[in-house]
């Protein structure tokens, strides 16, 4: 059987079962709030129940290494998108110790994409064009100021209100424990 049947199979007696009731809520975050964290899979319900997070408290947006990476890419679009059309007036960027994102080596990586088949000649085509995929792909040396700049593109948007609280802390995958890096309530 595949995943993707697996998954299918699974999904039909879950609905049939009526097993989404207890996850009902509206599109509103109850704690109105936004999450930015990390894909890494340690964190799926970890970071949530660390946080006395609930379906339907938050918002989250997760990325590689919780980065975010453009002022005007998708990740801050969704920040906005959340704050003015959510009810969400807090976001908290939340990295973690032992990040994937802090090993990356963007030639390895390169080199594992021409392995599984992307041509050298895309890779090219692609750096010719202006795209820097070695600083693209790169990953990060401490996650605490990888969280700080994160941080620091989002609140200071242009676009962004200035009562929107933007936080910074760093979780451990093991525990749990959250570290404060930035404290969104204090004044700079």
């Amino acid at each position: 059987m595949t995943l993707l049947n697996e998954i299918l199979e699974y999904n039909e007696a879950f609905v049939n079962n009526k097993e989404y009731m207890e996850y009902s809520t509206d599109k509103f975050p109850d704690k109105r709030m936004i999450i930015i964290s990390c894909m890494d899979t340690r964190l799926v319900e970890l970071l949530p129940k660390s946080m006395n997070i609930r379906n339907g408290d938050v918002k989250f947006i997760k990325t590689a290494g919780a980065v975010v990476s453009h002022p005007f890419g998708s990740v801050m679009r969704s920040v906005l998108v959340a704050a003015y059309e959510l009810k969400a007036d807090e976001v908290f960027v939340i990295g973690h110790y032992d990040c994937g994102m802090s090993a990356i080596n963007a030639d390895a990586l390169l080199e594992k994409m021409v392995d599984r088949g992307i041509s050298e000649e895309t890779i090219s085509t692609l750096e010719h064009s202006g795209i820097n995929l070695k600083h693209w792909l790169r990953g990060f040396d401490d996650v605490s100021d990888s969280v700080r700049n994160s941080v620091s593109i989002i609140k200071n948007h242009p676009l962004l209100p200035k009562d929107v609280a933007i936080h910074g802390l760093v979780v451990s995958p093991k525990t749990g424990k959250l570290d404060v890096v930035v404290d969104g309530y204090q004044k700079d």
